[in-house]
């Protein structure tokens, strides 16, 4: 911008003393550019030059082509000129086209009005980063404005699926006590799957949620923001006034102060339209006339499938949550909500935890890690009583007889089993069959049976010694010493 004496000695000095543009330029000190500017923003066609320019040729050549492609680019504009035999600059060239290209006329707008409980208007903010934990989630607030009243209702979230858009709804329904028949959305993906023009094919769980709560989603016209003016404004003012110099800890806290900001700073002001109400007041008169809530909630939640490896844990979002061992190999469904996370197996719900936005985190249910530890414990005494049946066939038979008694089953398949590897799987079925006989449903009934037929047959029990299967250790002789060298340690003794 020039000052305005200035531009009214240009206006003069063209006027009164017919000065040329190069002339007054000189004079006054300005490029000949911002005389012409002067000049043309007065309607008023700058007088040239009495030099001709060697533009002059092709000006009929490049009005013509800009009337009928107004947006063409100078650059392509040039290009064609010199296939003409044009020989100036681009930089000159621009600056003539600039001049000669036709204006779009500027485009005048409609003051929107709606009824009260008519419309509310909805979208997406984004709000910068949150870190939690290890992670670093992007933080957006879900905006809703009733359009006549101008009540307002803010909640954050950590992300954008369509679970936290359909919470957002549900909660902006209750806190502001009604539905409204209309929501005008942007051309979110959220709500717009696909868009031809005016043909529009909308999210299909969107189209369920809204006929569940009888309201008509409609996105607005493509480019056209004016039409969703006022939540538009209320982001804004979000950015600008709740949020600048906050500092954020956490999510829960953040919801709390902006539910105080939209119930004490919004809802105090005047309302645009009638200086006589609030917007508080407002929304207590459209309250009325808003839609109730049905009896029931509508289920929103996002649906992720997963695959369940050789741990018992799916992963979502980066984060493992446990669930029962009986599950590992399968694919299961996890159902998301901004607070809970549930995974299913078909049907049936198998395992429920809360929702952890940290990155790498393992969530657990202890009683999930108490079965498979207890499964665990259980497998291995069924692979015992396996390898007992096969090697001992009356073993079962003792087994079931001394966990009636109260005895610990697994001690007795180790027992039994440590009989086997020293006496051998005959000795042992022997004197098992003689401890059932004789009602003594046991262990070491079995054990003293054994080591007795084997005193009696004049047999010392084996002694069990393990090595490694390294052959050089295996293999190695020990030269034993003279028992002598012991004795000279001890001192001398005399015999008696």
């Amino acid at each position: 911008m020039i000052p305005d004496d200035l531009a009214q000695k240009i206006l003069r000095l063209h006027f009164v003393e017919a000065w040329t543009v190069g002339t007054i330029a000189e004079h006054v000190g300005v490029h000949h550019s911002t005389v012409r500017r002067v000049l043309e923003s007065q309607g008023i066609q700058a007088r040239q030059d009495a030099r001709p320019s060697i533009s002059d040729p092709f000006l009929p050549f490049m009005q013509e082509t800009l009337k009928e492609w107004p947006d063409l680019p100078a650059s392509r504009l040039y290009a064609m000129a010199v296939e003409r035999g044009y020989t100036g600059k681009p930089a000159h060239f621009r600056r003539i086209v600039a001049r000669h290209r036709p204006r779009k006329t500027a485009e005048a707008f409609l003051r929107l009005s709606t009824l009260r409980g008519e419309q509310a208007q909805v979208d997406w903010a984004h709000c910068g980063k949150l870190t939690v934990g290890r992670a670093v989630r992007p933080l957006s607030a879900f905006v809703m404005v009733l359009s006549w009243s101008r009540a307002t209702f803010v909640r954050f979230y950590l992300d954008q699926r369509l679970g936290s858009f359909l919470d957002g709804h549900q909660a902006a329904f209750e806190a502001l006590g009604g539905v409204p028949r209309t929501l005008l959305y942007d051309n979110l993906k959220s709500v717009v799957a696909e868009r031809r023009a005016d043909a529009i094919r909308f999210n299909p769980t969107l189209l369920a949620f809204a006929g569940h709560y009888r309201y008509e989603p409609r996105p607005a016209a493509p480019y056209r923001g004016n039409e969703k003016g006022r939540v538009e404004r209320r982001i804004r003012d979000l950015r600008e006034s709740f949020l600048v110099a906050r500092t954020i800890r956490h999510l829960d806290e953040l919801n709390e102060q902006v539910q105080g900001w939209c119930k004490q700073t919004v809802s105090a002001r005047v309302h645009p339209d009638d200086a006589t109400l609030t917007v508080h007041s407002a929304w207590e008169e459209e309250r009325a006339t808003l839609r109730a809530l049905p009896a029931d909630r509508f289920p929103v939640h996002d649906r992720v499938e997963v695959q369940v490896g050789r741990t018992p844990y799916v992963r979502f979002e980066g984060n493992d949550y446990s669930v029962p061992h009986d599950r590992v190999r399968r694919a299961l469904s996890v159902l998301a909500t901004p607070s809970r996370i549930r995974i299913l197996d078909g049907a049936e719900e198998v395992a429920g935890h809360v929702r952890c936005f940290d990155r790498g985190a393992q969530v657990e249910d202890p009683e999930h890690m108490r079965a498979l530890v207890e499964w665990k414990r259980m497998a291995r005494a069924a692979r015992g009583q396996d390898r007992l049946r096969f090697a001992v066939p009356s073993s079962p038979t003792l087994l079931q007889g001394a966990a009636s008694r109260g005895h610990n089953l697994g001690a007795a398949v180790a027992g039994l089993l440590r009989l086997v590897d020293t006496w051998g799987a005959a000795r042992v079925e022997e004197a098992v069959q003689v401890a059932l006989a004789a009602d003594r449903l046991h262990v070491a009934a079995v054990r003293q049976v054994v080591e007795q037929r084997a005193q009696d047959e004049g047999k010392p029990p084996p002694v069990a010694v393990a090595l490694p299967d390294d052959p050089r250790l295996r293999d190695l002789h020990v030269q034993p010493h003279n028992l002598v060298d012991y004795d000279a340690l001890g001192g001398s003794h005399d015999e008696d």
